[in-house]
């Protein structure tokens, strides 16, 4: 294989499309072709071993089997009736 400087590092496609693809004949798309597919077969190996990006996730802590009471947080309940003595809702009487 040779090498040429004067060569465009892109190429349209053979396929009669309006793709480019790497030139093989340019240092610098002989290159990229090269590191296309080191990059390609590491990640390959990754997925393959479970490992780095594609690592199944850590064990989680475990959730505790009682849970806390939590009523005191909760609002009280309204049953739309007015509360206190009917003296207290501003009526003087009936």
């Amino acid at each position: 294989m040779y090498f040429d400087d004067d060569e465009p590092v892109f190429k349209r496609s053979r396929w009669g499309t309006s793709r480019y693809t790497y030139n093989p004949r340019n240092p610098v798309g002989f290159a990229l072709i090269v590191v296309s597919l080191l990059l390609a077969g590491a990640m390959m190996l990754l997925m393959h071993l479970h490992a780095g990006p594609f690592a199944s996730p850590e064990e989680s802590t475990p959730t505790p089997v009682s849970t806390p009471d939590l009523s005191r947080y909760l609002l009280p309940h309204d049953d739309g009736l007015p509360s206190g003595t009917p003296s207290d809702t501003g009526h003087d009487g009936p």
